[in-house]
């Protein structure tokens, strides 16, 4: 349709355009020119004139033709549509809808977001939809439920090399690692008994959180929903308690050391001092003078 109208403006601007040339030359010289010469000419200008009328007159036949066509075609794909989704039991807005559930569920499981439980609910709802078998969802619906089937697959353990300034809460954070620093408590459980590796003279455990050393190549276990929640709690337990130091390997000693502090304390509270003395002294029975 774009090329009909353009052709069609190409040739008006063409006739448009000899016209006023022609006029353009006859202003700068004027021939001498005879009557029939004249009229020859008004005829050969009258003529060209009628075939492109005539051409103009096609060309738009032509465009109605086309728009008729062009109708008819979407008619066809209309009905072709209709059919399809009737095929599958739906209707045109019943497959929008279908679409926006499916985009929805099919994030949710490739990104394992959200819970298992949720995904698999609407996966059980959208399964008995016949609309999933329609080809533009059936080769998403099968790699879909692949790697919902994967959702609690525990991927390979990874390691991590410490250098100078990290810590665990730093490290968790990292987006090639767990993207959330509450997350370092599973970083100290799985290298509390023992790193991958470390160099010589480095410590080859980390029994205090607070104390990595640059060379220690930690394990980093795949995060798990239970891993998830249990470093969740831990975190919150040892920020409300980090005060007094409660870290699992040094508990027992910080607490030692604080108890015999306070006994100490207690014990020298306690001792009397001069008082002691002086009720000594009152309480000493007097010596009887015998009587003569």
């Amino acid at each position: 349709m774009k090329f009909h109208k353009l052709l069609i403006a190409l040739l008006v601007l063409s006739l448009t355009l000899g016209t006023k040339v022609a006029l353009f030359a006859q202003d700068e010289e004027i021939p001498e020119m005879t009557e029939e010469e004249w009229q020859k000419q008004l005829d050969e200008y009258t003529a060209k004139k009628g075939e492109l009328a005539g051409k103009l007159d096609q060309l738009s036949k032509d465009i109605d033709l086309s728009k008729k066509k062009l109708a008819d075609k979407d008619a066809e794909v209309t009905k072709a549509e209709e059919d399809l989704y009737a095929s599958v039991g739906s209707t045109k807005s019943g497959v929008a809808q279908f679409r926006t559930n499916f985009e929805s569920l099919e994030k949710m499981v490739n990104t394992k977001s959200g819970k298992k439980e949720d995904a698999q609910k609407m996966i059980d709802l959208m399964g008995q939809n016949k609309v999933r078998c329609l080809p533009e969802f059936a080769d998403r619906w099968n790699k879909m439920m692949a790697n919902f089937n994967k959702w609690d697959e525990v991927k390979k353990e990874t390691g991590y090399t410490v250098v100078k300034g990290d810590c665990l809460y730093k490290i968790a954070g990292k987006k090639e690692i767990y993207n959330n620093v509450k997350m370092w408590p599973v970083l100290w459980e799985a290298n509390e008994k023992g790193v991958v590796s470390a160099p010589p003279k480095v410590a080859k455990t980390i029994k205090n959180p607070n104390l990595i050393y640059p060379g220690q190549v930690l394990k980093v276990p795949a995060l798990t929903d239970a891993l998830k929640k249990s470093a969740e709690e831990r975190s919150k337990k040892y920020r409300w308690h980090r005060k007094i130091k409660k870290v699992e390997g040094d508990v027992k000693k910080d607490v030692k050391k604080d108890e015999k502090k306070d006994v100490k304390k207690d014990v020298k509270k306690e001792e009397p001092k001069k008082d002691v003395k002086k009720d000594v002294k009152k309480e000493e029975p007097k010596k009887e003078t015998p009587k003569k």
